[in-house]
């Protein structure tokens, strides 16, 4: 008798739904990893302004008076030709670039700076927007042909509001809205960490990212969650300040509007 019912409730067990406690865990984790891709991927922006072709330690030198123009608040220093050490907040002045207000530290080295390909990483240590932190690494190229670049990280972070944290790594592409860089990226690719509750797999399609906002404005996740089961994340902008957030799992679907713009 007893063997029968473990059968019984091991069938319906398989059987159960995405439940709303799920739905809500993979919107947060979705934010966070959100919001911390906008954060690096801002600092990953304005570093890239200096003439391709140009030696290292030139395009070194260009760059460090580019990021001192944008954020005065910033102590720069060049070491070894090829190499800036930036400590956000030491000076007075503004630390805000692309809606992020920046602090701790940024080390980026001009690896390779020639018209057919150009390599730079990037080395973060107590780097904050004021609403996640960060410590971690990342290398990125350039495609000039495609207009993208391509992103490899190795990241920890943590959301100050609540201490929520992640550990993981990624590989993505990205390229401008068809706005502008000014106004955010898309990006496909995918990402991998461990976040609450366990392992997270993350594939990203098509999914279009302004610099201010919480979450994507369009495009899709695919994720692969520690409870699981496989979730799929849709994204859609509904007004200037909201984005519908619509997560569809086995047998249940779920939708929520996040208010955006930096809230």
């Amino acid at each position: 008798m007893h063997k029968y019912i473990l059968i019984v409730a091991f069938f319906l067990s398989g059987c159960i739904g995405l439940t709303l406690d799920e739905a809500k865990q993979v919107l947060e984790e979705t934010k966070l990893v959100s919001q911390t891709s906008a954060l690096t991927s801002s600092s990953v922006e304005i570093c890239t302004n200096f003439t391709i072709g140009d030696a290292v330690q030139q395009a070194a030198e260009e760059l460090r008076d580019f990021i001192a123009s944008q954020l005065p608040c910033a102590e720069i220093t060049i070491q070894g030709g090829d190499t800036l050490i930036i400590d956000y907040g030491v000076n007075a002045g503004d630390c805000t670039y692309n809606g992020h207000t920046f602090s701790g530290s940024h080390t980026i080295t001009i690896e390779r700076n020639e018209q057919s390909a150009v390599q730079v990483s990037h080395t973060w240590e107590d780097f904050s927007n004021q609403v996640i932190e960060l410590d971690g690494e990342a290398t990125v190229t350039w495609d000039f042909s495609a207009k993208t670049r391509h992103v490899v990280h190795d990241n920890h972070w943590t959301r100050l509001a609540d201490g929520r944290t992640g550990n993981g790594t990624g590989d993505r592409t990205q390229e401008a809205l068809d706005a502008g860089i000014l106004s955010g990226f898309s990006v496909n690719g995918e990402r991998t960490w461990i976040g609450e509750g366990g392992e997270w797999n993350l594939y990203i399609d098509e999914v279009e990212m302004r610099w201010v906002d919480a979450v994507p404005q369009s495009g899709t996740y695919k994720l692969d969650a520690p409870f699981d089961k496989s979730v799929t994340v849709r994204f859609e902008r509904i007004s200037d300040t909201q984005i519908k957030v619509t997560i569809e799992g086995p047998r249940n679907s779920f939708d929520f509007n996040v208010t955006t713009l930096g809230g």
